[in-house]
């Protein structure tokens, strides 16, 4: 068994807590992703999954907010999900990002509408965590609607029922879900409770964290950032940090994976399978 630690963070285009976008300084953005980036090396995670990054955007200091992040972190490899673009004199582009310590072998961005300012959408990656196949999606949905949100969400089934069927035969957990779901895991009529409910159609999942609050940060009152954990990811250990660098508080998962061995459900059945057919697996 090997360790994994996962931390999802919404930075909020690395504001802090000012109320207004466009209204921070390039040099008190830089300041506060500094800040960002000790927290980070202080919890040492192995991957981070953040949300309201910008690549480069005139309201949040016209510069990369995720190579400046990586010059300040160990987390060598990292990777973008860009859902907004916007060209002109107020230029636009952020969305979800990875920085991970471990190689990205794949990537995927999908974006749900085609506004160019406050659209969301999700970034799937997989991870060679020596040897073993992680694959996670970096999911950031509709902050107001109840029903863009199912919408939502039905396009992540969707992709996540495609992405099992191609699976790469070689060993690997089944997807981790993590982001800001701007929806209290407690409301069983929305799309948190929704989507775990769904989750069971690929394994037995857990949502993570199971109490405690991440928003607003200075006086949290709602639960709105999840991690949901597939059962090959086992020895759970869950925290909301806090923190006051953004509006939201990061949540951060620890948990063991496997090495060297196949443990989710779909690919011990297909392994079965082949066994009921040939009595021996070729």
């Amino acid at each position: 068994m090997q360790r994994l630690r996962l931390v999802t963070f919404n930075i909020a285009h690395g504001r802090g807590l000012m109320p207004i976008q466009g209204m921070t300084s390039a040099r008190r953005i830089r300041m506060n992703l500094r800040r960002i980036a000790a927290l980070l090396t202080r919890l040492n995670p192995d991957i981070v999954a953040l949300q309201e990054i910008d690549e480069c955007s005139r309201w949040a200091g016209n510069f990369d907010h995720l190579d400046y992040l990586r010059s300040f972190v160990d987390l060598p490899h990292s990777v973008y999900g860009i859902n907004n673009r916007r060209e002109g004199l107020i230029n636009l582009s952020y969305g979800n990002a990875f920085l991970s310590k471990h190689p990205i072998t794949a990537s995927e961005t999908v974006v749900f509408g085609r506004s160019k300012v406050g659209e969301k959408g999700f970034l799937f990656a997989e991870f060679d965590v020596r040897g073993l196949r992680v694959p996670i999606v970096n999911l950031h949905l509709h902050y107001a609607s109840r029903k863009h949100r199912f919408r939502q969400l039905d396009r992540l089934l969707a992709y996540l029922r495609e992405q099992d069927r191609v699976r790469s035969p070689r060993p690997g957990v089944s997807p981790i879900v993590c982001g800001d779901f701007n929806n209290p895991g407690s409301h069983r009529g929305d799309a948190t409770s929704s989507l775990l409910s769904h989750l069971f159609d690929f394994d037995d999942y857990v949502l993570y964290p199971q109490s405690g609050r991440t928003f607003p940060s200075p006086f949290p009152s709602r639960l709105l950032d999840f991690v949901f954990l597939p059962p090959g990811c086992v020895a759970v250990e869950s925290e909301v940090v806090k923190s006051l660098l953004s509006d939201h508080r990061p949540v951060m998962v620890e948990f063991s994976v496997p090495s060297g061995v196949v443990p989710d459900r779909a690919q011990a059945e297909r392994v079965a399978g082949r066994k009921g057919d040939s009595g021996a697996v070729r």
